[in-house]
């Protein structure tokens, strides 16, 4: 070919010398593109490749026009002015040609551009070649790749859903996990539908985006004719692939959700242990069919939803057993005290840290007692199951009854502990026990292993106050350590105690003596009133949340309305018991200040430790001490001193060393009036002292 005189254009450096066999062994022709004149030689190779006889070609690229179709001559023509223009050295591009059979086959081309001294393309060298295989094999490698990725895709569903799923405990939990909108993303679908089986009907529980309810679609049964049904019916999946088949198939369903844009659905049956529980209904907007693996994969997702959501309604069952069987331990109500405002409060462990509440063996109770005591109990059994809340009730009867049979309250821990330890369970549990006489405001105290009470002041300010305490009970029988010392604690008109577990005041991380503080400082800024008190710590514990539940009782004491022969306190002083006979003397000093007879507490203390003393001495039984305050024209201290015995006292002369013989005397000498009185078959000896004018203080 001609170059009009330019200098001859010459081959690139690497365009072999006789390229020809090359390119034949390649399957590939090659072409001398003279860009001045226009003209093309092709040799065999190239006219072959194009399906083309020479006589059929002229050396001018137009001939090919039979060949290339207009789209992809365009397409090719637009490569190659591109890289005319942009100074590039070569190009290359895929286009399709049309065999002289019709068939369209896939071809190549890789064209160099010769430009002279001022940069002008002159020439194009290149090569064509039958792409056909090259391309079937990218797109093989393509589909292949599209096919991992669907199944990374399908494994990744499965895996997110999984994961999702292992943190629901509760069926709203499967739902919401389900519902979430990235849930709804992993599994493609545009909103979900679920239903249980109860009593051969299915009962929805989700029901797709919020409006779509349609009417009926509640509570249906299994043989109606609705997909969920037929999931059910059938034991088998119900996939419709667009909304022509959705309308001819379900019609009646149809029609109410016409408005949602739905083009295909899923509906797959939940199944455990062969049996159905419910189905699911994944409703899709953006797609119309699925795919055997898209099917697979959907089945097989219905089946972990199924074990995920037996597993939720196992634990729903199991918590409302236990939260029944708690319920029934704990008092359904609890009864007026007359001088005393009452709260009493239970919120269960929270889990998870948000959703569902777990179960324990926190309690309360409020116990009426002999001489217009009441008894005020909190308690925490070890563990948080069924277990826990069945120990916690059978412990609760037994505190019951033996405070309610007058036990001191020393006695009456020891003897919960003895139980506890015999009942064929591994469970200690803490208690604190408090037996108060509203009339005086004398409480008396006993812990095992409990945190200690708190008592508010009229003035608002609250302090935790120490009890000494034995062992937890069940631990202290086990241990031999039955002995649970006493304290008392005096309550002003309008003064609180308030008993909590240490659900209340523990937080993760904190010291205990921390938690007892802040309680403190929040129940001084607490409202007066107890009930709005107990709401109060309450909120402040579901907020707080934890993994413990927490049990309050809240008592406050009233002044009373008119004077009154109300204060009344009990001891029983069994022989050889001087920790009874110590009590007995701490409860007479606490009721004499609180009933203002302070100035003659030692009096009241003296006589009272002889009465018993004589009892002791002189029968083998036990002494029952009675103290009282009397209103009347004078306020009175009466004690009475109780026994088994029929015998009454006599006067006796003091011996020579004037150890005995002078209890008489001292009673006779330091009360205002004494007497005695029989008493069935014993007798009770009573001393009465006079101790102000007017009413009673309390």
């Amino acid at each position: 070919m001609s170059d009009r005189g330019a200098s001859p254009l010459s081959l690139p450096d690497d365009w072999p010398a006789h390229p020809d066999p090359i390119l034949v062994l390649n399957q590939m022709g090659s072409f001398d593109w003279d860009l001045d004149s226009g003209a093309m030689q092709m040799d065999a190779q190239a006219h072959e490749i194009f399906d083309m006889r020479p006589d059929e070609y002229d050396d001018r690229p137009e001939s090919l026009s039979k060949r290339v179709p207009p789209g992809e001559a365009r397409r090719l023509d637009a490569v190659v002015s591109q890289a005319l223009k942009d100074g590039s050295e070569n190009y290359g591009a895929y286009f399709r040609i049309r065999c002289r059979d019709g068939a369209l086959r896939w071809t190549h081309t890789q064209g160099y551009i010769r430009r002279d001294g001022t940069g002008r393309p002159r020439r194009i060298i290149g090569i064509v070649r039958d792409a056909t295989q090259e391309l079937s094999d990218t797109e093989a490698r393509r589909a292949e790749a599209e096919q991992e990725d669907a199944r990374r895709r399908q494994t990744n569903i499965v895996q997110l859903t999984t994961a999702a799923l292992a943190h629901a405990r509760t069926v709203r939990e499967v739902i919401d996990a389900l519902k979430d909108t990235h849930g709804l993303t992993h599994l493609g679908a545009t909103s979900l539908v679920m239903g249980l089986v109860e009593a051969g009907r299915i009962r929805l529980i989700a029901e797709g985006p919020d409006g779509s309810f349609v009417e009926g679609t509640r509570i249906t049964r299994i043989d109606e004719p609705y997909p969920m049904s037929e999931a059910v019916r059938t034991l088998g999946p119900c996939f419709i692939e667009s909304p022509e088949e959705f309308a001819e198939r379900y019609p009646k369903l149809w029609q109410g959700i016409t408005g949602l844009n739905i083009t295909s659905a899923a509906y797959l049956p939940l199944i455990v242990q062969a049996r159905p529980i419910g189905a699911m209904g994944l409703l899709y907007s953006d797609r119309r069919g699925f795919t055997a693996e898209e099917r697979n994969i959907l089945v097989a997702l219905g089946s972990s939803i199924a074990q995920s959501l037996q597993r939720a309604m196992f634990y729903e069952q199991e918590m409302d057993l236990a939260q029944s069987l708690q319920q029934a331990m704990l008092p359904r109500t609890i009864p007026s005290v007359p001088g005393a405002d009452l709260a009493v409060r239970y919120r269960a462990a929270s889990i998870g840290g948000s959703f569902g509440r777990d179960i324990g063996g926190d309690w309360y109770d409020l116990i009426p007692l002999p001489g217009g005591k009441v008894g005020a109990v909190i308690g925490d059994v070890q563990g948080h199951d069924t277990h826990a809340a069945a120990v916690m009730g059978q412990l609760r009867i037994v505190l019951r009854a033996y405070a309610a049979e007058g036990h001191p309250p020393g006695t009456v821990m020891a003897r919960a502990s003895v139980f506890l330890d015999e009942l064929d369970t591994d469970r200690s549990a803490t208690c604190l026990y408090a037996e108060a006489d509203l009339a005086t405001g004398v409480v008396q105290v006993v812990r095992a292993g409990h945190i200690d009470p708190l008592v508010r002041r009229t003035d608002g300010s609250c302090h935790r106050v120490t009890v000494p305490g034995g062992l937890p009970l069940g631990l202290s029988a086990e241990f031999g350590g039955l002995d649970y010392p006493v304290g008392t604690i005096e309550l002003d008109a309008g003064d609180t105690l308030l008993l909590c577990t240490d659900g209340l005041v523990e937080q993760p991380g904190a010291d205990l003596d921390d938690g007892m503080r802040t309680l403190s400082a929040l129940i001084t800024v607490g409202p007066d009133d107890v009930r709005d008190l107990a709401d109060r710590l309450i909120d402040v514990a579901d907020e707080r949340g934890g993994e413990d539940d927490v049990a309050l009782l809240l008592l406050r004491r009233r002044a009373l309305d008119s004077p009154r022969s109300g204060g009344r306190l009990k001891q029983h002083v069994p022989p050889g018991d001087p920790r009874a006979l110590s009590e007995t003397r701490r409860m007479i000093r606490a009721a004499a200040s609180a009933w203002g007879a302070r100035e003659r507490a030692d009096e009241i203390e003296l006589v009272t430790d002889e009465m018993i003393t004589n009892v002791l001495m002189h029968t083998e039984g036990t002494a029952v001490v009675t103290l009282r305050v009397l209103t009347g024209t004078d306020r009175r201290v009466r004690v009475e001193v109780e026994d088994s015995s029929s015998a009454l006292p006599r006067r006796r002369e003091a011996g020579e060393s004037g150890v005995s013989g002078r209890g008489l005397l001292l009673v006779e000498l330091l009360t205002d009036v004494w007497g005695v009185e029989a008493r069935g078959g014993g007798k009770c000896v009573w001393s009465e002292f006079v101790v102000g004018k007017g009413a009673d203080p309390a």
